[in-house]
């Protein structure tokens, strides 16, 4: 299901944007963290190399990780990535695909 975002955003990059459960209400456990870092690591050089677009970096907070990353489009962006977010093991998991002036959602 697609939803419109604000009119004013036709201009900016597309997104792609990763959220996935961690352990507890915290910033996950190290290890966790560890992964997470690890895994943003190979999409973003899977990223540059296809020449798609770049991965943005991650926040922890609230038990929950969160990945980002833009591009001109949010479909080759997702192609690229799928592999790793899809291989990540926290769920549940799901992916927020920005395209100018709407967005949807996949769940992992």
């Amino acid at each position: 299901m697609e939803t419109p975002i604000s009119p004013d955003s036709k201009d900016e990059e597309h997104a792609v944007i990763g959220h996935f459960r961690l352990g507890g209400d915290g910033f996950g456990d190290a290890d966790q963290r560890d992964l997470l870092y690890k895994a943003a690591q190979v999409m973003a050089t899977a990223v540059e190399e296809a020449g798609v677009g770049e991965v943005d970096g991650n926040e922890f907070g609230g038990g929950e990780a969160v990945v980002y990353a833009y591009g001109p489009d949010a479909d080759d962006l997702f192609q690229v990535m799928e592999p790793t977010l899809r291989g990540l093991p926290f769920r549940p998991g799901y992916v927020v695909l920005r395209r100018g002036d709407s967005e949807s959602r996949v769940d992992l």
